[in-house]
This record gives structure tokens, C-alpha cells and sequence, in this order.
């Protein structure tokens, strides 16, 4: 019988490319027929392995949570960047491999997100997803998240909606 184990720990240097592997997946999966295709294959190049070593090494606090081995989702979190909101932290990405979403994992990655942002004395937390991800406002709902507030991200000419959510 073997026994899966699933770790959340903070990325090493070493992750970079599993890291950005999961990028690709997650995003293309999350954001194919919402953000324009020329765009989203744009932001997700830009995001390889030398980038993710780097935001490592930078002391960026970059999560990962790791499943018998193999490296299936990512969070990055920090201080929030919305002065109009008074929560001090933010979880800025989380992300699984599709095969992981729906299982719990995202949850598990997600309280260890919140822990994180706890550890470093932030209080309150928000993030922001896209209006036309379903997947993710029903799970920053279904995570408790009050939707508090909206604003525009803009691809190639396209105005696209985003909800915060926030958490005290």
C-alpha cells in the first residue's frame, strides 16, 4: 500500500519549473476564452522558469503544495495593494494543476495562504479574482469571502471586471 503525502511549504529556487509548468496549466485552463488569447500566451511566456527562480530568491513569499512529489498549485501572497481596502493581506495568486482543482487541495493551499499571512502579522485578508472566472468566485465564496468591491483589468481593448473579496 503506498501512502500519498501532501506537503505545503514555501517554493525553493528548485521549484521554478514545476512552478512555472503549473503557471501554464492553471492559467490557460482558468483564463482560455476570457482573456484574449494573444494576451493570456503573452503574460504566461513571460512567466518561465528564470522568472519564478527569481521571485524565489527575491524573498517573495511564493507557496507550493506538493502531492507525492509533484508540484500541483502555487500561491504567492504579501501586503495588499488596494489602499481602499483596509485588509493588510493578500493572497496575489493560487493556483492548482486542473487535475487537483475540485479536490480539496485548493482549500488546503488556501488556509495555508491565510497561516502565512497571519505569521507575518497581516491582518485581514483580500483577493481579487476575475468576474468571468465562475470557478473562482464560487470558491473565494464558498471560502467565506465577502465580494466588497470591483474594478477593471484591461486586455488588448477588452475591459474585464474583477470582484475582491475580503476576509477580516
Amino acid at each position: 500500500m503506498n501512502t500519498l503525502t501532501i506537503d505545503i511549504r514555501r517554493a525553493e529556487p528548485q521549484d521554478a519549473a514545476a512552478i512555472a509548468d503549473v503557471h501554464l496549466e492553471a492559467w490557460r485552463g482558468a483564463y482560455s476564452g476570457i482573456i484574449p488569447h494573444k494576451t493570456l500566451t503573452g503574460m504566461i511566456n513571460r512567466r518561465g522558469t528564470d522568472w519564478w527562480a527569481n521571485a524565489i530568491r527575491r524573498a517573495a513569499t511564493v507557496l507550493v503544495v506538493e502531492i507525492g512529489g509533484v508540484i500541483a498549485g502555487y500561491a504567492t501572497v504579501g501586503r495588499n495593494r488596494a489602499r481602499e481596502l483596509h485588509q493588510q493581506g493578500e493572497i496575489y495568486e493560487l493556483y492548482l494543476r486542473p487535475e487537483y482543482q475540485g479536490i480539496g487541495i485548493g482549500r488546503r493551499l488556501f488556509s495555508a495562504a491565510r497561516r502565512k499571512l497571519a505569521d507575518h502579522g497581516l491582518k485581514g485578508m483580500v483577493v481579487w479574482a476575475l468576474e468571468d472566472n465562475q470557478n473562482a468566485l464560487a470558491f473565494y465564496a464558498g471560502e467565506g469571502g465577502r465580494d466588497v468591491a470591483e474594478g477593471v483589468e484591461v486586455f488588448e481593448q477588452k475591459a474585464l471586471k474583477k470582484v475582491a473579496f475580503v476576509w477580516d
